[in-house]
């Protein structure tokens, strides 16, 4: 079965639900990324935000079965099932950069022992941004988001949903003088930990105004974490993209963007898995 990219993209993400000490049920958006690639070897990880998985007890997340010929079997699912589930993820280790990851291996080898193939597709470094494709970025460019705003997803196909939007902010420029930026896509509960994407699927404007016809553009980069919100006195305050849904209050109203972090912290955490 041939895949397009973006049938390919819709088994790169993972939904992770929670259930926290305090007994809420929370749910956020993980990735697939390859770490220590050496030769045909490599340490596959699930990526998301500390915050999805901050103070839970329990966790689960399902994954696609494969047929004997590695096609996907969209309607088989395998669950993976967690205790202690914030326990199970390597934090990086700076405070202040909202992103954690998780051995995929584990759970694959207890797959494969049940007689279980999974389907999955995993990001790597050739996706990230090199130097003469950020030589070539605007201040607007396309943007590709996968996840599960609100929990949302398509439950009989393990199916992501996908939200198209731009950059709010020159993505080689540090917002705020962090290595983030924003985008302008609606970011709901269950967003965070997402995946973004420069995404054109056949043309694109060049940093000089020319066009390149032809060929498709997808490049990694960055991890939706949190949004700008303004309270009813006017206050602008940057918080993380909740987890859960909570009641909408006057005092404090979502603008429809999101910042992410720049996909180079990805890099950061992959020293922990040596």
């Amino acid at each position: 079965m041939q895949l397009s990219i973006t049938e390919q993209l819709a088994y790169s993400t993972v939904r992770l639900e929670c259930l926290t000490k305090t007994g809420n049920v929370q749910t956020g958006t993980g990735f697939f990324f390859k770490f220590l690639e050496k030769g045909d070897q490599h340490v596959p990880v699930i990526i998301t935000n500390k915050h999805v998985v901050k103070n839970a007890v329990k966790g689960k997340f399902i994954l696609t079965k494969s047929d004997k010929d590695g096609n996907p079997i969209n309607t088989e699912h395998f669950t993976a099932e967690f205790v202690n589930f914030e326990q199970q993820w390597k934090m990086h280790p700076d405070a202040n950069v909202d992103l954690c990851a998780m051995a995929l291996a584990p759970v694959v080898n207890y797959a494969q022992q049940q007689r279980v193939n999974l389907f999955y597709r995993v990001f790597d470094k050739n996706l990230l941004p090199q130097k003469e494709q950020q030589d070539e970025f605007t201040a607007l460019e396309d943007v590709l988001m996968i996840g599960y705003p609100n929990g949302i997803w398509d439950s009989v196909n393990n199916q992501p949903i996908f939200r198209k939007g731009t950059t709010a902010t020159h993505p080689n420029i540090d917002y705020n003088g962090k290595k983030e930026f924003m985008i302008d896509v609606a970011c709901f509960p269950g967003s965070s930990g997402s995946p973004v994407l420069i995404y054109n699927a056949s043309s694109y404007t060049t940093k000089s105004g020319g066009t390149i016809m032809g060929g498709t553009r997808i490049i990694l980069i960055g991890v939706l974490y949190a949004g700008p919100q303004h309270t009813a006195t006017g206050e602008i305050k940057i918080v993380n993209v909740p987890q859960f849904n909570q009641p909408l209050s006057i005092s404090r109203i979502p603008n429809n963007l999101g910042i992410c972090l720049k996909a180079e912290r990805i890099l950061e955490l992959e020293k922990l898995f040596e």
